[in-house]
């Protein structure tokens, strides 16, 4: 009875294990949500990585939605690449890795009337010896498109504070001259006046200001 509870713990120890590797390397990379008409456009669609040992067979669907409308299908992975008749035939790119781990597609060209909800849908079968499990996972896009690209709200913070950080150090540059050079101004009139002053001083009075030499 006593290797029951350290069963118990062991198998717990290692359920966090293999949660926590299932998770890490499960990564999900959101895609942009705002093109500029007339450019190219990436819908991103990361799907779960898997080992390369093991075998596994992958379909992916993509569907588009316009505002109010129901989704259509306009791309199909599934060991080859299809793309059905839309308003996206011809402009549609599979940008999808080797190891089917990224299946995003470029939409080119994009115009107004892309704008809607994006669907990227995964099904993957893995082949083990004894089972093959099914997993399947969804990602949705909305995209906007827009006549002309706004102004990042970064950026222009961006250029803010290198403005006033050129400006902070052009006035402290200025201070500093400023400061050496009254520093080195007072330094020679400091000079002239000691200079003056020991000019001054009659030929005797310089003879007896001499330091005697002891012998």
């Amino acid at each position: 009875m006593a290797a029951l509870p350290r069963l118990v713990c062991a198998s717990g120890v290692a359920l966090v294990v293999w949660a926590g590797f299932c998770s890490a390397v499960c990564v999900e990379v959101p895609s942009e949500t705002e093109a500029v008409q007339g450019t190219h456009m990436k819908l991103l669609c990361i799907s779960c990585m898997k080992r390369e040992e093991v075998t596994a067979s992958t379909v992916v669907e993509w569907f588009y939605r316009p505002e109010g409308g129901k989704d259509e299908p306009i791309y199909e992975y599934r060991k080859t690449n299809h793309e059905f008749p839309s308003r996206f035939s011809g402009r549609l790119q599979w940008n999808g890795s080797k190891d089917m781990q990224d299946v995003s597609i470029t939409v080119l060209n994009v115009t107004l009337n892309d704008s809607g909800i994006y669907t990227c849908n995964i099904t993957r079968e893995f082949e083990f010896e004894i089972h093959r499990p099914l997993f399947t996972s969804s990602r949705l896009i909305h995209l906007t498109v827009v006549e002309e690209a706004g102004e990042d709200f970064t950026s222009v913070i961006s250029e803010i504070m290198m403005y006033i950080l050129l400006v902070f150090l052009t006035l402290w540059l200025l201070i500093e001259m400023v400061y050496c050079y009254r520093k080195v101004s007072k330094a020679e009139e400091a000079a002239q006046e000691s200079a003056t002053d020991y000019l001054a001083i009659p030929s005797e009075n310089k003879e007896n200001c001499a330091v005697p030499v002891e012998e």
